[in-house]
């Protein structure tokens, strides 16, 4: 019989413990959450110190029996959810049911899943942390406040559904933000003057006119640049000056969570989430062959870019065995952190330097190695020496013009045989002795001496504007949000995630773009919840959850003095924010069936246009926008099918959950279909036609029209096709990196593929 229960959240990291302990641990999994607030209440007594009520999740009922029996059977119990405030919480909960059992209860934190780590945290068990429960605590009394308080007013005011977050909705706001600047941005003209030149040595190279009269000059118009040429081809040109400098680029740190976001968005397109999922993989234990499960890093939500002293040894010694003791400082680096930084945990870096990427990357998926290999690398590197580069200025005077040309060498590579630095904040960093640019290593300036004449070969003058900012990426607005000190390293992929489920925000061409209902909820939240919306206030917050966490505060003051400001604006909303229900924006447009003007109106689908003389008249049209702003109806697009109740012909309309087909008839006939996509259910028995539909939370899915008497449903669009080697009725569209768009059979055991414009 077990003496000793231990509590992880997963089932993967069930295997990998069990994998290292004997049969004295009975080793179980929470899977996330074992309570929360309720769903269909506040679940706050805010007139009783904020007490919030937690219940036993449905779904995790069954588990939580489970798990008294099992302590009941044993002399202890381990609670080991992650090593972060959630974690903290899960651990708690469990406690607090377990409490009056006979078993004495710890807490063990596991900074990484190797064996060395785990053995010293269960011969060293902990206390629960009441502080960091206290942080987590009332971070999810706040959002519980801002959030079942503020959507309610959203309901009243603008439409069903919507919902506000404290820190989502600040995350819009800066999005949204972003979007007016470049509304407001008007293009500016510049011309830039570049001279191509040749001295006694070669190559020839290029240089740029940087002062006139020894000042900086922005060429503003197409003529100033063309008198600019005339003044210019007419000089001498002299090598002025030439400066000769050694320059290092020193290593990145090792990552942290927002860090390893960033790179992983850029280098390979992960979304935050993606990245988070992976590592997540990564940290619990992957199966390595006969090895088993082997947790590969060390824990994934962090905001430090400490590493143990242990870890430090092993990957000099790594260092200096592979790569040589010429890319090895004297001393191990370290790593200087910001002051908002918790520090609770180490950077993100392999558990362990015996599973090298490419040993083991037969047993990983392929976006599981990259990711893997990023983080080997990027450690690896952070312990490196600098790469060092020779930097030669060129300073070129033509009479009254100065121009200038840089080039750079790398002389010794450094920590770039590792690592690859390619993000700007890479060169930015603090860590770095040059002045934060960019350098081109493989411009090379001739060898020439001060003084040289030069011969000019010729004048390129070139065109440019000024350039709105740019809308952020994941990437940009991770490192926006952390720079911002909104939310923290394990809220980053749900904050992103959020607000793209809501509908504020799209991306497009993996930029975030608001949509016009975020960006008109965002200014009714700003003006009705100043304080809510303010990205100081949130800040200011996430710094007060912190000293929560070091014992410095606590939950009740902060809950006060949130509360007290909160609850003024909530109530000045629910009187004075702006009813866009009952708003109408007229227009000059008439209504073709009664002949009224016709207004814009807002709807559960955004913005259309009615007539003015509603209930009397009901007719409404899609609206269309052209590029002068002019609002226009949008014509509805008639199908060849007939209504069956009246006969009439059928529009395509969209809804909220996809495209149907509604009677044209429409209000007098009210009749609908889904829009099918000329496939027939494949379902024995069933006459239905697979239809374009869309989940709750957005995603296109095809499902049979006979729903709910056939479930029948597919991720992958039908295509009425038959399989060319099969014979299946029809074939589904796939969509992969390597190949674009392909035709496929759906039966597995058939195999066909090809892409669409081969049918072959």
């Amino acid at each position: 019989m077990p003496s000793t229960l231990i509590v992880v959240e997963s089932p993967t990291k069930v295997k990998t413990l069990k994998k290292f302990l004997g049969p004295d641990y009975d080793v179980r999994a929470s899977v996330g959450h074992i309570k929360d607030l309720p769903k269909n209440k506040l679940g706050i007594d805010i007139e009783n110190d904020f007490n919030p009520t937690y219940i036993v999740k449905a779904d995790r009922k069954k588990t939580m029996t489970e798990l008294k029996r099992a302590a009941a059977a044993a002399d202890r119990v381990f609670l080991a959810p992650d090593p972060d405030r959630e974690g903290e919480a899960i651990a708690w909960h469990i406690a607090d049911e377990l409490k009056g059992k006979d078993t004495k209860i710890f807490r063990v934190l596991f900074g990484d899943l190797t064996m060395r780590t785990i053995m010293a945290a269960l011969e060293n068990p902990l206390p629960l942390d009441f502080n960091k429960y206290e942080a987590q605590q009332t971070r999810r009394i706040l959002d519980r406040l801002v959030g079942y308080q503020i959507s309610p007013v959203l309901w009243d005011k603008v439409k069903r559904g919507l919902s506000a977050g404290r820190v989502q909705s600040v995350a819009v706001r800066i999005i949204c933000e972003r979007e007016k600047e470049i509304q407001k941005f008007i293009p500016k003209e510049y011309w830039n003057i570049t001279a191509q030149l040749e001295g006694s040595s070669p190559p020839a190279f290029e240089s740029k006119l940087l002062k006139i009269d020894g000042k900086k000059k922005t060429i503003g118009s197409e003529q100033e640049a063309t008198d600019i040429l005339a003044s210019l081809e007419k000089e001498s040109f002299l090598l002025q000056k030439v400066e000769k400098k050694e320059m290092k680029r020193q290593p990145p740190p090792p990552f942290t969570t927002s860090k390893l976001q960033q790179e992983a968005a850029q280098r390979f397109r992960f979304s935050a989430k993606r990245t988070m999922a992976l590592a997540q993989r990564l940290y619990e234990g992957m199966e390595l062959g006969a090895e088993g499960p082997v947790g590969l890093i060390t824990y994934m939500r962090t905001d430090s870019v400490r590493v143990a002293d242990e870890a430090i040894e092993d990957v000099r010694s790594h260092i200096a065995e592979r790569y040589g003791t010429e890319f090895l400082p004297p001393k191990a680096r370290s790593f200087k952190t910001s002051k908002k930084v918790q520090d609770a945990h180490e950077a993100i870096r392999p558990a362990s330097l015996v599973h090298h990427p490419e040993d083991i990357q037969p047993f990983l998926g392929k976006d599981e190695f990259r990711l893997y290999q990023l983080i080997w690398n990027r450690f690896i590197a952070s312990q490196m020496t600098p790469a060092a580069y020779d930097r030669t200025t060129f300073d070129i005077v033509a009479g009254r013009f100065l121009l200038r040309s840089q080039g750079s060498v790398m002389v010794f590579p450094g920590f770039t045989v590792a690592y690859s630095d390619k993000m700007t904040e890479t060169a930015n960093s603090g860590s770095n002795s040059n002045t934060g640019e960019e350098e081109d290593f493989s411009h090379k300036l001739p060898l020439l001496a001060e003084g040289d004449p030069l011969k000019l070969l010729k004048l390129e003058p070139s065109q440019s504007f000024t350039q709105p900012p740019p809308r952020f990426t994941e990437a940009s607005l991770v490192r926006e949000l952390e720079e911002l000190g909104i939310g923290r390293p394990s809220t980053y992929a749900a904050i992103l995630g959020t607000i793209q489920d809501r509908d504020y925000v799209s991306l497009e061409e993996r930029r975030f773009r608001p949509t016009e209902l975020g960006m008109m909820v965002t200014d009714l939240l700003v003006d009705s919840f100043p304080a809510v919306l303010d990205i100081s206030f949130t800040a200011d917050l996430e710094d007060k959850l912190d000293r929560i966490e070091e014992g410095s505060m606590n939950r009740l003051d902060t809950l006060k003095g949130f509360y007290a400001s909160f609850q003024s604006e909530l109530e000045q909303a629910k009187s004075f924010m702006r009813n866009i229900k009952t708003e109408a924006e007229p227009t000059e447009l008439t209504c073709d069936k009664c002949g009224n003007p016709m207004v814009i109106k807002w709807g559960r689908n955004g913005k259309f246009i009615a007539c003015s003389n509603y209930p009397e008249c009901k007719n409404t049209a899609n609206i269309s926008t052209d590029e002068t702003g002019r609002v226009d109806r949008k014509e509805p697009e008639v199908t060849d099918t007939r209504c069956d109740r009246c006969g009439k012909n059928m529009i395509v309309k969209r809804g909220k959950f996809g495209v149907f087909l509604g009677c044209s008839g429409y209000p007098e006939c009210s009749s609908t279909r889904p829009v099918d996509t000329g496939v027939h259910c494949p379902q024995e028995g069933c006459d239905g036609m697979l239809c374009e539909r869309r989940s709750r939370r957005g995603r296109l899915f095809y499902g049979c029209s006979a729903y709910p008497a056939c479930t029948f449903a597919s991720w992958n669009r039908p295509l009425p096709e038959p399989c060319p080697l099969c014979g299946s009725p029809w074939l589904v569209e796939k969509f992969s990196k390597g190949d674009g768009a392909v035709k496929a059979c759906p039966r597995k055991e058939c195999g066909y593929k090809a892409t669409k414009e081969n049918n072959s």
